[in-house]
């Protein structure tokens, strides 16, 4: 064997490494901002896409109000996942372009108790307030950031409660809010129940009552600052797959219309 045989093949292979390792001519690096709500299926898609399509996902999550604020501020994003009247209000802003809106899916509101303890009544509106009442403490997200914590503080003036439990209440800027009950910081978590089934150490009690549900519709949409349009589109087309339909049914959504 020459003594460059060796070297030769060496670097052979080190080419070879180098063309399959570097991304494909035209890849795009998407940034995007979203409702923590649709972190479980919106992030679970991101690598299916990369590896698909050779683009790059760079994701934040947080509650609707501060993505609004972001993109009031002149933030520049490729793509933004927002409630539908979010979204809206984006559109009317000139922030999203109205034409590239998919919905990623519908989600309700739950209730989540500490794993192992006795899981309370929350089937009827008086079983609910009773429910709450009887707390020593509840966790949900502050009304003026999340979509949940807001039509949360209204089911509690709604219940003529507010006042009395407001001592109790834990806000949080946003997140799982359900990690606070894992934790042993607060008795009772309400939040959306894709944000609840993700985290460890605790139950989903069930649904709010029909009457004091909130379904939110999550929406997806390039903005108007998109700077790789063809990328953005083939993110958005890829929410729509069977495959991420049926991912979001499963980390609980109800499934996109």
């Amino acid at each position: 064997m020459s003594r460059t045989a060796i070297p030769l093949r060496a670097l052979a292979a080190a080419a070879l490494a180098a063309a399959l390792w570097a991304p494909p001519a035209g890849a795009a690096e998407l940034r995007i901002l979203s409702a923590g709500a649709a972190k479980s299926v919106v992030g679970d898609a991101i690598p299916g896409f990369e590896q698909k399509s050779g683009h790059k996902v760079v994701i934040e999550y947080m509650p609707v109000q501060p993505i609004m604020k972001r993109l009031a501020d002149g933030e520049q994003r490729d793509i933004v996942v927002l409630s539908q009247e979010t979204m809206t209000e984006a559109a009317a802003k000139g922030w999203t372009a109205p034409a590239s809106v998919t919905e990623v899916g519908r989600v309700g509101m739950g209730v989540a108790v500490k794993e192992g303890a006795p899981l309370p009544k929350i089937a009827t509106t008086a079983e609910f307030k009773a429910t709450l009442l009887a707390a020593k403490s509840i966790v949900y997200i502050d009304p003026t950031r999340g979509t949940s914590g807001k039509h949360f503080a209204s089911v509690l003036e709604k219940l003529g409660i507010a006042a009395e439990m407001k001592p109790r209440s834990k806000l949080m800027a946003g997140g799982y809010v359900a990690e606070a009950v894992a934790k042993g910081e607060a008795e009772l978590a309400v939040h959306q129940i894709t944000e609840i089934l993700p985290v460890k150490g605790v139950k989903l009690v069930g649904p709010l009552p029909a009457e004091l549900q909130k379904i939110t519709v999550y929406q997806a949409a390039a903005t108007t600052k998109a700077r790789d349009a063809a990328a953005a589109k083939a993110f958005l087309d890829h929410l729509k797959s069977a495959e991420v339909r049926a991912l979001a049914v499963k980390k609980g959504f109800i499934e996109a219309k």
